[in-house]
């Protein structure tokens, strides 16, 4: 690469300047990579008091070590540090909180359950348990246990607390105090060894020879039989075989316990990942996960009949489908397809609060089935209510191919809630368990997120992308569906938290260019008022709020299939334009950035801001694979990573040279993970569109990933080599032409370095000399030195400045 010298003393000459050549920005890279310190502390994790009073949240305004829990108080309008005793005491978070908790003051919670008529709550702190009486709003500790208590649940009719530890499931009686232990799950078999038939001959031969034997014998049964009678009265001995249990859980009345065994896959092999730089001073070395398609895990479930005294399996043969053949298998037709056990993780039962009716959530180990059914809990069979199915890999919003989707009851008790794509797009939709009758209660082009029902169970509230697909408001709907009223009106992202008597919202919202807040809002369904959410944090730095951060224009272009591709632009004024283009490519996991919200990206925006002060265009694109625009947008890049989420990129460009006069010969590409994985692909498959790219932790070859993400988009590399083939760079990397920057950190145990050394050996043998590797050996995926960061971008500035601006657009000996 031309004038590496320069490249690299350009990092240590100073640490304000941000080019050598070109236009000055008022900002530096080294600042910006400070991160929060820079930026300010932003609250997060808000939750309300029990008694709706007081809204507490993680926020960290001295810029401490980390983040310290505050409370706003509605009476006075006062904003106080708590001190970590009444913090360690408090209650367990009250209201919807679907916020996660990122900051290290609290233990995390479970989840706050209710009993039927909402006079009592428990939760679990500290690995503890705790009763709310909800009339006074007391509290209650039933556990003081080094051990930690978890899966807590009303049963016995609300008599009684269940809760797991230590692997086996109890009860303890809210009337007498009693604490009863309901299963007795043991690894340990009782070994009665079988005679042989000869043996049996010898042993009944000298029980009739022999009176006193016999009589001994008669006096031993007789003393089992009367111990038996004393151990029917303690929990059934259940037999384990060396499994795994999970998922215990018991219905509402007391009577059932479902749990699920889980076997492990054989041992398979790990990736070793080294340490270099260690305190001890000697290489140590971590051992992480295995690849895509190593053998996983297989699930069971049974049923625990307490008053019968006896355990049977679910039976789940019957699952509409289950031997169904994926189609990509009609691209081998000469090999035979092999899924003995489609049956991955089963979620719930999830029960009706009579205990009438359980309903289990049911996905495939190879994502591309999820079934809701009905159990009867009596016999273990079960009823087929929904199946919904995808070729490429069930997913969406509230809807997990991992297991757990939002689901529940409506108030008759026989009508299921849940989430579904069958319309394109994620909406809400119920059915009823005896008739089996569907109704979609939101359709549109538009997203619904995190449902759930009003306390009074009449109407919903949820979050929807309806008014624009970067833009998300909170709403309500009537409880049978119907119209829609937006309950928040700040454009941006609106995370909200109902107070318990859902009178008001806490609302974390942000925009584009102003990072999160936390506001209070009167709930309009209580009254209309014209009052505006008041502000009750103010996070951000005088150092942040120096500079007028750019509010990147959404954009729309059409790629080459016809799809609508969003995006975000940002533009330099006319005086610095320099007629260059940097296309930016955000990670993935589902993860949306062209939206009108402060991105998870934020020292990315603030990078692309001095990118815009020196000239560049930067187009920050939501490409096939993105979240937000539904599922064909999702699953765009099924078997084809590299296709669609690449040409995507490619269209943006010929976009901004259409309408934006950039130079075609004066474009650069860069991203993180799976946008270090788009860059490689640019650089070797797109090298006439891309002159420059900065790979960062980039995924070189899909089969040394990890088999939770990648299968559901690639399956797996024995069943569908093809797939990966034309999905990993590593294949096509004698197509680079242009000035290619890798950059990784050692010790990363998402994608491993591992890969680019791989890479790395690649382009060795096929002598590519215009590339360059950067290593973080104390970097993990996600880098947390600021030391680090301001390196990282520094090279990927100056590589845009030397390839990009210099003219060195041919390829290198």
């Amino acid at each position: 690469m031309k004038h590496i010298l320069a490249l690299v003393l350009s990092i240590f000459i100073t640490s304000t300047t941000i080019a050598q050549t070109g236009n000055q920005s008022p900002l530096s890279i080294k600042t910006i990579m400070q991160g929060d310190n820079f930026v300010g502390h932003l609250p997060s994790n808000a939750h309300w008091s029990a008694d709706g009073k007081t809204i507490y949240f993680s926020w960290n305004p001295e810029g401490a070590f980390s983040d310290s829990l505050y409370a706003y108080t509605l009476s006075n309008g006062n904003t106080n540090k708590v001190d970590f005793e009444t913090s360690y005491n408090l209650p367990q978070p009250s209201g919807n909180s679907n916020i996660t908790n990122k900051s290290s003051y609290v233990d995390p919670y479970d989840h706050i359950t209710y009993n039927s008529d909402r006079s009592k709550s428990i939760y679990t702190k500290h690995g503890d348990i705790y009763l709310v009486d909800q009339k006074d709003y007391s509290v209650m500790q039933i556990t003081n246990t080094l051990d930690t208590e978890s899966n807590i649940q009303f049963t016995a009719n609300d008599t009684k607390i269940a809760y797991v530890k230590n692997g086996n499931l109890f009860t303890w009686s809210l009337e007498t105090g009693i604490t009863e232990q309901i299963t007795d799950f043991t690894n340990k078999k009782n070994s009665t060894s079988e005679r042989s038939e000869q043996d049996e001959w010898l042993y009944q031969d000298q029980l009739g020879i022999f009176d006193v034997l016999s009589e001994r014998k008669a006096k031993n049964d007789a003393n089992e039989a009367f111990n038996k009678r004393n151990l029917n009265k303690r929990p059934l001995e259940i037999y384990t075989e060396g499994k795994f249990v999970t998922n215990i859980q018991i219905s509402p009345n007391g009577k059932f316990v479902t749990y699920e065994l889980y076997q492990a896959p054989k041992e398979a092999n790990g990736t070793i990942v080294p340490h270099y730089v260690t305190e001890s001073g000697y290489t140590e070395d971590q051992h992480t996960r295995t690849k895509v398609g190593s053998e996983q895990g297989t699930y069971e479930m049974f049923i625990y009949n307490i008053e019968a005294r006896t355990f049977y399996p679910v039976v789940l043969d019957n699952l509409k489908g289950l031997d169904d053949i994926p189609e990509y298998t009609k691209d081998y037709p000469d090999k035979a397809y092999k899924n003995d056990n489609r049956i991955s993780y089963i979620s719930g039962p999830n029960w009706s609060k009579d205990s009438k009716y359980a309903v289990l959530d049911i996905n495939s180990n190879d994502f591309k089935d999820r079934w809701i059914v009905s159990l009867n809990y009596e016999d273990g069979s079960v009823k087929n209510l929904v199946r919904q199915r995808d070729e490429a890999w069930i997913d969406g919003p509230g809807i997990s191919s991992f297991g757990g989707s939002a689901l529940g009851w409506l108030p008759d008790n026989e009508t299921i809630w849940y989430m579904s794509e069958a319309t394109g797009f994620a909406h809400l939709n119920t059915t009823h368990v005896n008739s089996g009758k569907t109704k979609a209660l939101t359709e549109g082009n538009f997203e619904v997120y995190d449902v759930y029902l009003s306390k009074d169970k009449k109407h919903w509230y949820f979050t929807s992308n309806k008014t624009h697909s970067g833009d998300r408001q909170f709403f309500s709907m009537p409880l049978k569906g119907g119209k829609f009223t937006q309950l928040t009106s700040m454009i941006g992202n609106n995370d909200v938290v109902l107070s318990p008597n859902e009178e008001y919202l806490a609302v974390l919202h942000s925009y584009s260019n102003k990072p999160t807040e936390l506001y209070l809002q009167k709930n309009p369904l209580f009254g209309k008022t014209s009052e505006q959410p008041k502000q009750i944090t103010h996070s951000t730095t005088e150092g942040f709020e120096a500079y007028p951060w750019r509010d990147p224009e959404l954009i729309t272009f059409k790629a080459e299939d016809g799809a609508t591709v969003q995006a975000r632009l940002y533009q330099p004024s006319a005086a610095t334009k320099n007629n260059a283009a940097i296309v930016f490519v955000h990670g993935a996991g589902y993860l949306q950035n062209a939206h009108s919200w402060w991105s998870v990206y934020f020292r990315e925006y603030m990078f692309h801001n001095i990118l815009a002060d020196n000239g560049y265009t930067v187009l920050d694109i939501d490409y096939r694979g993105s979240a937000g625009y539904g599922r064909d947008c999702r699953t765009g890049i099924y078997r084809h990573m590299g296709g669609k989420d690449l040409s995507d990129q490619v269209n943006g460009v010929q976009y901004l040279i259409n309408n934006y006069g950039i130079d075609k010969n004066k474009v650069g590409i860069y991203g993180g993970s799976y946008g270090g994985f788009i860059t490689l692909m640019a650089m070797f498959n797109e090298a006439d569109t891309f002159k420059a790219g900065a790979a960062i932790r980039s995924v070189g070859d899909w089969a040394a990933y990890n088999h939770g993400y990648t299968a559901r988009i690639l399956n797996t590399p024995v069943s569908d080599s093809l797939a990966y083939k034309r999905s990993s760079p590593i294949y096509f990397a004698d197509g680079l032409k242009g000035d290619l920057l890798i950059l990784h950190g050692m010790v990363d145990d998402n994608v491993h370095f591992q890969d680019m050394v791989r890479l790395n050996q690649r382009l060795i043998e096929l002598e590519k000399h215009n590339w360059e590797m950067v290593l973080y050996p104390l970097e993990r995926h996600g880098f947390v030195e600021p030391s680090s960061w301001t390196d990282e971008y520094t090279r990927i500035f100056n590589l845009f400045q030397e390839s990009l601006l210099d003219g060195n657009n041919t390829q290198k000996d």
